[in-house]
């Protein structure tokens, strides 16, 4: 259910920034016909996907923590659409590349902060499963140091851009879905870890909550 809703945003995000893209081109190239004609062709489809947009970027927001990216994305959107009214309305070409770079701005937000996570490398004495002393916390924190830390901050807070996770609400397998799938503003590790090793951030993470 959260996988197909994620895709279908991502798609209807996609069109919706490709109808502007042609919108405002053919603004700023003095096309007023061109353009006239192209808005009342895509006035359906383009109530469509900004309907879809809408819904399913609500969805996967009640399913996110707030972080300040996210913060910043909601204000750039939320912005670009009186703008984008008003510019194409009035044919401005100021207002409507403004609302363009805005909403474009919002979507690039969202995509560089899924592609700072790395994997970094753990010690053997840490992760090996196989050792008597091991502990899925001790592994966790390691994997979180290594990979989280730069988002969510030190022990769970103060990060540059995630969620704070003291004060996540949560439960066990929503954060698990999160860890593995990503949400709209960050990537999901399924494919940088192995289940162990997901188990394991996810068990270390939950010792934060206060």
């Amino acid at each position: 259910m959260f996988k197909a809703i994620f895709y279908t945003h991502l798609i209807s995000v996609n069109l919706f920034l490709l109808i502007y893209l042609i919108k405002t081109i053919l603004l700023l190239t003095n096309k007023k016909d061109s353009l006239a004609k192209f808005t009342k062709a895509v006035k359906v489809p383009e109530m469509i996907i900004s309907t879809a947009f809408l819904l399913t970027g609500i969805y996967l927001l009640a399913q996110t923590e707030f972080t300040k990216i996210l913060l910043i994305k909601i204000i750039l959107v939320l912005i670009s659409i009186p703008v984008a009214i008003i510019g194409f309305k009035k044919q401005n070409k100021t207002l409507a590349l403004l609302s363009f770079l805005m909403i474009t701005g919002a979507y690039g937000l969202a995509e560089i902060n899924k592609k700072n996570i790395t994997k970094q490398t753990i010690s053997f004495s840490i992760a090996n499963i196989n050792d008597p002393n091991y502990s899925l916390q001790k592994h966790g924190e390691a994997i979180y140091i290594g990979s989280c830390q730069s988002c969510h901050g030190k022990g769970g807070t103060n990060g540059a851009g995630g969620a704070d996770l003291t004060i996540s609400q949560m439960s066990h397998d929503q954060m698990l879905q999160q860890i593995k799938t990503g949400s709209s503003s960050m990537a999901g590790f399924k494919d940088l870890l192995n289940p162990q090793e997901i188990n394991a951030v996810l068990a270390y993470i939950e010792t934060l909550k206060k």
